[in-house]
């Protein structure tokens, strides 16, 4: 089953590392991930694809990036389980809306 994730992709950080939730201006809500790798000849959306992978474990082949290869927001489209869902929507999830 494909699972879309929007990302929004910090490159050239000291570690490899999701960051939790972010909202544009627009309130569109995203994953906020901070790589080591600089966007240069396809290394940023590869960090991208093994970070996002590694944190929900899975294949880093079941992570594609499918949408802004080339800006700083990108769309993800992930091949695993129903339950990634849940996951995914945690990642996403308003921390005040759990008061």
């Amino acid at each position: 089953m494909g699972h879309r994730l929007a990302v929004r992709v910090q490159p050239g950080g000291s570690a490899d590392r999701i960051e939790g939730r972010g909202t544009d201006d627009a309130g569109r809500v995203f994953l906020k991930v901070r790589v080591r790798a600089q966007p240069e000849d396809g290394a940023a959306n590869a960090a991208v694809q093994l970070t996002v992978a590694k944190a929900l474990g899975v294949a880093k082949s079941a992570v594609q990036v499918v949408t802004g290869g080339k800006t700083r927001l990108k769309g993800l489209e992930i091949e695993g389980p129903p339950d990634l869902a849940g996951v995914i929507e945690g990642w996403l999830a308003d921390e005040r809306s759990a008061d």
